[in-house]
């Protein structure tokens, strides 16, 4: 039963905001859930609600729903909290961009140093498509609630100016594309307006619009091993410790599950449950 009146809930920043059943209900739809299970998980979690609970609280209740009925549907629903679980250093999660580029017909690089005009910079990640070579800087957060404001697109900028102020001088480098600024959180409304009239290419969870780093990832099936819901915490950091940052990649490269001890039947769970989700 729907609630009449929206109670307010609290975000992870710490805001208050009015619940939206709608919102959960999307949400676990995109998870690939059918219309029974999400409907069954809405109104249970609708009967447990009260004044000022926490959504992650909420997220916690729906995410061990999912679970309890499939695996891979818990997965997809939790790849938010998974890229947060990249962390607590920012390396995996350039990782995670320089092979979601990969996916898209980038050659890449990570932790590249390039002179500048005036000092020298090590860039997160450069990427070369089309005979033209593209700086990315990423900005990660492993706390929620957190977004870039303004002076990380500013700071970026600067950056990329002073790289392509030397670059320009070698008659041999290739064309620098406009600099990127990637974000596993959002961006405020300024640097969003920011990055627009300075031309650089701003990618957060939701930005740009239908292609943010959440579509793209759904889009192309390149799901971060974080997102796995068997997977125990230890064995995701010795994945990650290995440079396996996607579920593809432990496809491929199996083995990884036998150093970790894991049974067979465990192991064949877990790699049944990622093929699914690399399925794009």
């Amino acid at each position: 039963m729907e609630t009449i009146e929206p109670i307010d809930i609290i975000k992870s920043s710490g805001q208050k905001m009015k619940f939206s059943l709608d919102k959960l209900r999307n949400s676990l739809k995109h998870s690939g859930a059918n219309h029974e299970l999400v409907e069954e998980i809405v109104n249970k979690v609708n009967d447990e609600l009260y004044e000022g609970i926490s959504s992650n609280e909420i997220y916690n209740r729906a995410y061990s729903l999912l679970k309890r009925n499939k695996s891979v549907f818990a997965s997809k629903y939790k790849l938010k909290k998974a890229i947060y679980e990249l962390g607590p250093t920012g390396f995996p999660f350039e990782r995670f961009i320089a092979e979601i580029l990969k996916f898209s017909g980038y050659d890449v690089e990570v932790g590249i140093t390039l002179n500048g005009e005036c000092v020298t910079h090590e860039i997160d990640v450069v990427a070369e498509k089309n005979n033209s070579v593209t700086v990315i800087e990423c900005k990660f957060h492993n706390e929620e609630g957190r977004n870039c404001n303004v002076k990380i697109p500013l700071y970026i900028h600067s950056r990329y100016n002073d790289v392509k102020a030397h670059w320009v001088t070698n008659k041999n480098n290739k064309p620098l594309n406009k600099g990127w600024v990637v974000t596993n959180t959002r961006f405020t409304q300024d640097a969003l307006t920011y990055g627009k009239c300075a031309d650089l290419y701003l990618l957060s969870w939701d930005f740009p619009q239908n292609d943010g780093l959440k579509d793209r990832i759904d889009r192309l099936g390149l799901y971060p091993i974080t997102v796995s819901s068997l997977l125990s915490k230890r064995e995701k950091q010795f994945l990650l410790s290995r440079n396996i940052v996607l579920c593809r990649q432990l496809v491929k490269d199996k083995f990884y599950l036998d150093h970790l001890g894991i049974s067979s039947v465990r192991k064949t769970k877990i790699l049944d449950e990622i093929s699914q989700l690399c399925k794009a």
